[in-house]
């Protein structure tokens, strides 16, 4: 029934988007689409690291324990970027009207950093402005997208300790509050 309901989403909203960024067509803005999910996917993350992770982080307890290699591990949970990879991953299996990824210009693993000069303009560009978000289109493969960068904000003390003290991060002065990276939303137009 899940399976249903969520292929029946997607066919709505590929339909709400067809004629996105056709003058005079009906359908709905691919700003307003992207706002949309961005806002389900940052509400998840936000209660995921503030009620799980930050509860069971380093030091809290002997038992579940948030970590990279968390697979590894007897009683190990994800971090909240795996949780939102695995997020990610998933929906590509159901849809290919939308993809989404986490990534930064500071990525602690190396698969998070931008490919695209969208990406990396999107970045640069939330990064630069706090709060606000960028939105672009660009060809990939023949196909047109619209992308959209929305800042990833560290939400909990949790975020700062594990990027400032990781080994592979190219940095250590993160700071509660701040930007962090972006989720990378993209939508095909034709």
């Amino acid at each position: 029934m899940l399976k249903k309901l969520s292929i029946a989403t997607t066919v709505i909203a590929a339909a709400a988007l067809s004629g996105c960024g056709e003058e005079g067509t009906a359908g709905i803005a691919p700003e307003v689409y992207t706002d949309s999910l961005f806002a389900v996917m940052k509400s998840d993350r936000t209660n995921y690291t503030k009620l799980i992770v930050q509860r069971l982080g380093p030091n809290k307890g002997d038992y579940i324990k948030p970590n990279e290699h968390w697979e590894d591990m007897e009683e190990g949970a994800p971090l909240p970027a795996q949780m939102f990879r695995y997020g990610a991953e998933g929906v590509a299996e159901m849809t290919d009207t939308f993809t989404y990824s986490l990534q930064s210009i500071w990525p602690v693993n190396k698969q998070n950093a931008p490919s695209t000069a969208m990406e990396k303009e999107g970045l640069k560009y939330i990064a630069d402005n706090p709060g606000e978000n960028f939105y672009g289109t660009e060809e990939l493969g023949g196909v047109k997208y619209f992308t959209a960068v929305y800042p990833d904000v560290a939400v909990s003390p949790a975020c700062t300790t594990c990027h400032n003290e990781h080994k592979d991060s190219p940095r250590d002065d993160f700071q509660l509050g701040e930007v962090m990276g972006g989720v990378v939303i993209r939508v095909p137009l034709s």
